[in-house]
């Protein structure tokens, strides 16, 4: 179990988390867009005497980027002492929000809907608990990044060299190990859970436009339809999964959207398609991009028809390093207790820009439950209803504070 005085330190600190994670709430910001979120980062450290940098994590690499990186040395380093790595993610969505809770957002179409505003709270929790500690066997990098809705933030604050120590750009000592959390609606408050290898997909995003040759409804042999080519191509893609991989690997190839046309009368010239692709392993993702590109040229010109493809590779796979996962669970038993700790059984197919922090040192992510006792579910993440469960947080805390410390 955590040392008394640090679960002391954790409850005195849970009140004015909650109040930072309702402002944060309040006052979302879109991906690269942190600025105010950013300041109450940066006020929090420079209030516990947590030495940091900013303008990291831009899309571009000239300083203006909204992310912050703090660094707390080791009370007493040794031949043992690590250099660990704590990461939030400070952006909101671009959703109309409908919760109707008090502290709902006041930025319209912008909300928090996927926790990001309960990540940071946490991590400036795990920081100022880990300030006030009297032993701290390891240096702690605290990784606050912008832009994991879509904007790759966390590759940018890679190549910004946070992980690499005040060498690379970064701060301190390099990075030996990286832990980063989400809070998950389908686990039950109070849950912590990880597994060893994949845990979060990797994410290609596509936009098709298929191209034909329009005119009256009324007289389709003369046209080339675009919109019948589309459907036969939305229903080939189906392949992908059914006949393309193994059954018991992964690939999910959805298209979301099929827009064209502008009359009940008339076949359109063209019609787009968009949509994403999720894999689980590096060697299906490269599968699955060549199938796709062949079955799509090939269905358009089964039927006279041609297909531009603007294909878009996204983040990786999220993907937890084995001894690393196993030792989390072994400690997280150790704080929550085993009935408290699930080791997950399998992935999930969505995405996460943490990966990008694993591609470079090894790596955990976990989840932290959400669901009310006594509640059949919880809103889901970017859901417009949604709401982090502040409960949470201080799970949150001692999760990360444990990591820190192990």
């Amino acid at each position: 179990m955590l040392q008394t005085d640090t679960r002391s330190l954790i409850k005195a600190e849970l009140g004015d988390l909650v109040e930072i994670r309702r402002d944060l709430h309040q006052h979302p910001e879109l991906s690269f867009e942190e600025r105010r979120t950013s300041g109450v980062v940066q006020r929090e450290l420079a209030a516990i005497g947590i030495e940091h940098r900013t303008g990291l994590g831009g899309p571009e690499r000239d300083g203006t980027g909204t992310g912050v990186l703090g660094y707390l040395p080791a009370t007493r380093a040794s031949a043992e002492t690590r250099t660990v790595a704590l990461r939030a993610d400070m952006d909101a969505l671009p959703i109309v929000e409908a919760s109707g809770v008090a502290h709902a957002s006041a930025t319209p179409g912008v909300m928090h809907a996927c926790g990001h505003d309960g990540h940071t709270a946490i991590l400036i929790g795990a920081a100022r608990v880990l300030a006030r500690l009297d032993e701290r066997a390891n240096n702690v990098a605290f990784v606050f990044q912008p832009a994991e809705e879509g904007g790759g933030g966390g590759e940018k604050m890679c190549l910004d060299g946070v992980l690499e120590g005040g060498g690379g750009g970064g701060m301190g000592e390099p990075v030996d190990r990286v832990f980063g959390l989400h809070g998950w609606p389908g686990m039950p408050l109070g849950t912590v859970g990880t597994k060893p290898g994949p845990l979060l997909a990797a994410t290609d995003d596509f936009v098709v436009t298929v191209r034909g040759l329009g005119g009256h409804a009324a007289m389709p042999h003369v046209c080339r339809d675009p919109v019948l080519a589309g459907a036969a191509i939305v229903q080939a893609l189906q392949q992908l999964s059914s006949r393309s991989v193994s059954p018991v690997d992964s690939v999910v190839c959805t298209v979301a959207r099929f827009e064209g046309g502008h009359a009940n009368n008339v076949i359109p010239e063209s019609v787009e398609l968009e949509g994403t692709i999720r894999t689980l392993r590096a060697e299906t993702r490269r599968l699955a991009e060549a199938r796709f590109r062949e079955i799509v040229s090939a269905t358009a010109a089964a039927h006279g028809v041609t297909a531009e493809i603007d294909f878009q590779p996204g983040y990786p796979v999220t993907r937890n390093d084995d001894a690393l996962a196993a030792e989390v669970l072994g400690v997280h038993r150790g704080v929550f207790g085993a009935e408290r700790v699930i080791e997950l059984p399998e992935p999930f197919l969505g995405g996460e820009d943490f990966s990008y922090y694993g591609e470079r040192v090894p790596a955990c992510f976990c989840l932290i439950g959400l669901l009310p006792e006594g509640r059949a579910s919880y809103p889901g993440l970017h859901h417009p209803t949604f709401d982090f469960n502040d409960d949470a947080i201080a799970v949150g805390v001692e999760a990360l504070v444990s990591l820190a410390l192990a």
